[in-house]
């Protein structure tokens, strides 16, 4: 009754990302800090 899905890939294995894609994803996660104030949680991008 219980299939596995995982075993066949949604993606193709050659499917790579740009480098741009990667560089942004990276200056973004530096950028961005959270800050816990009381029971919430702040966003807070430094660009």
């Amino acid at each position: 009754m219980a299939k596995i899905y995982s075993k066949n890939a949604l993606a193709p294995k050659s499917m790579k990302p740009k480098k741009e894609i990667v560089s942004f994803l990276l200056n973004y996660s530096k950028a961005l800090s959270i800050a816990k104030v009381g029971n919430l949680n702040i966003e807070i991008m430094a660009n």
